[in-house]
């Protein structure tokens, strides 16, 4: 069954297990879906204060709609040749640029490529929604939060068996982070450390914040490479803890 039926100044807009309706009410039906799971899943990366946030996953999820839903109009259209495939060809190239650029502004290092492969993600439901799937397209957008949500206890699995030790972790970045820092190491499954801010530049706003962790290397490394996919963070390095007095001693960040 076609997802637009073009008949003269009658369209229909196939939905799924709802059959064809109205042109306007599947079109409208189609962006509303979109927004609500483009927006699901940005909400998750923006608290996570990631490049690609809320209003880029929306977009994104909305034009891939658009593309789809107004491309497949000229499937039926007399002298036109269409091919439906292709549309996904063309989005899932033009994303790729976004997904670059996401990767490039993650200091040009694998620690943007999560970013990066959300964006595609999120186009691909997109597309879904816009051949009138949109409960499938619920359903995928589902499993992308799991994944997003759920991977860590997979690795902390794995990181039983390793040894642990004690880091100190510096983050310099512009503006207070303290609050994410917290999600970001209470999403590992540590318990919650003890923090220091110092101010080192009031014009720049520049902010050094210092965490006492307990856990084992490759956590650390997963730690600050989420860590530097953060917007508003500048550097961030991490040594084995020293204890002084019992007194937390932040350093600024090495390059």
């Amino acid at each position: 069954m076609d997802s637009l039926n073009y008949s003269g100044l009658y369209e229909t807009v196939f939905i799924e297990l709802v059959g064809q309706v109205n042109f306007y009410m599947g079109i409208g039906a189609q962006v509303v879906m979109a927004i609500l799971l483009g927006g699901i899943v940005g909400y998750d990366r923006e608290k996570k204060l990631k490049s690609a946030g809320l209003k880029t996953n929306i977009l994104i999820c909305v034009g891939a709609c658009l593309y789809t839903s107004m491309g497949l109009l000229n499937l039926n259209t007399p002298g036109t040749v269409s091919d439906p495939n292709r549309l996904a060809a063309q989005i899932v190239s033009g994303v790729g640029f976004l997904g670059a650029g996401a990767i490039i502004h993650g200091r040009g290092n694998v620690t943007g490529l999560t970013t990066a492969a959300t964006i595609w993600v999120v186009a691909a439901i997109g597309y879904t929604v816009g051949i009138g799937r949109l409960f499938s397209a619920a359903l995928f957008s589902l499993t992308v939060l799991l994944i997003l949500k759920l991977i860590n206890p997979i690795y902390r699995l794995v990181e039983k068996s390793a040894g642990q030790k004690t880091f100190q972790l510096d983050v310099l970045s512009k503006g207070p982070i303290k609050r994410i820092l917290k999600d970001i190491i209470l999403a590992e499954g540590l318990e919650t450390p003890p923090f220091s801010e110092e101010v080192i530049d009031e014009k720049q706003n520049a902010i050094v914040t210092t965490v006492i962790l307990s856990a084992g290397p490759h956590m650390m490394e997963r730690i600050c490479h989420e860590i530097e996919t953060m917007v508003t963070v500048k550097k961030v390095s991490y040594h084995i803890h020293q204890e002084e007095n019992g007194e937390i001693n932040p350093s600024t960040p090495s390059s």
